[in-house]
This record gives C-alpha cells, sequence and structure tokens, in this order.
C-alpha cells in the first residue's frame, strides 16, 4: 500500500458538486492498494497512520500524534499512486490491485482506524471526485508498506 499523507487544517471531498467527506485539523491520506498487498499491509500502515507524530507540540517539534491531537482523517482512494511513469509518457498501473482487493483493503484500513479511536472521513471508492484542503505547513510524507515492515 502508498499512502501520501498531509498534515491539514481542513480537507473536503465533493462528487458532482456535493460535500461526502470534511475534516477540520488532521490528515488527508491519499491510498493506493497494490498487487500482492495484504491484511498485513493495512494493518501495519492503519497504526503508522494513527501514530505518525506530524503534529507540533509546544516547542514547535513535531512530537504529536492524531490521536495525541484530537484530529480527523480524510481518507480518499488513488490508485494513481500506483502510477509508474519511467517509461514513454503515460502511466502504467499494472502494480495496482484489482478493484474488488483495492475497495476491500481500503475499507479494513479505515475500520482499523476507527478501531483506534481516529474519526474517519472519506471519499467513494472508485469515484471521480474533488478534493480540496488547506496544508499546514506544508507537511507532507510518502509512507509505502512494502518498504516498512
Amino acid at each position: 500500500m502508498r499512502a501520501v499523507v498531509q498534515r491539514v487544517l481542513q480537507g473536503q471531498v465533493n462528487i458532482e458538486g456535493k460535500p461526502v467527506g470534511q475534516i477540520d485539523k488532521g490528515m488527508l491520506v491519499y491510498l493506493s492498494v497494490g498487487k500482492g498487498d495484504t491484511l498485513k499491509d493495512a494493518e501495519f500502515l492503519a497504526e503508522k497512520l494513527v501514530n505518525l507524530r506530524i503534529f507540533e507540540d509546544e516547542a514547535g517539534k513535531m512530537n504529536r500524534s492524531l490521536l495525541d491531537v484530537g484530529g480527523k482523517m480524510l481518507l480518499v482512494s488513488n490508485f494513481t499512486l500506483h502510477g509508474d511513469c519511467r517509461k514513454g509518457r503515460r502511466p502504467s498501473f499494472d502494480a495496482a490491485a484489482e478493484p474488488a482487493l483495492a475497495q476491500q483493503l481500503y475499507e479494513k484500513v479505515i475500520e482499523l482506524i476507527v478501531e483506534q479511536g481516529v474519526p474517519v472521513e472519506k471519499g467513494a471508492f472508485g469515484a471521480y471526485m474533488h478534493v480540496s484542503s488547506t496544508n499546514d505547513g506544508p507537511v507532507n510524507f510518502l509512507l509505502d508498506s512494502s518498504r516498512l515492515f
């Protein structure tokens, strides 16, 4: 699984002009499931996202997690994170998981995050979405479960 994690002051997902997910202070996470990803990847990524210390403490150091600051997460499926742009001019998406598996693991990540006490808003899996946010910092991170455990 791959994720782009952004610390945000606000984030919103709209589908056909209607908001479907919205948060204030927290994390906007774009998530992609790759071929070969399993429940182990979902468990690892959910734990990592909830406990990643990217929020500032009193000293201005990134020392607090989403749980510590009482933030929310906006989780958006985004298979294009598995796009390979190394050859030619058109990305290849061969590394992305088939939609049925991707949706199953995407929903599992959400379930695991909620179980840890973080409220999750989300987009609609597979839908065409408009995502807006106010990045805080900016602070952005790339996570790839195949490289993290």
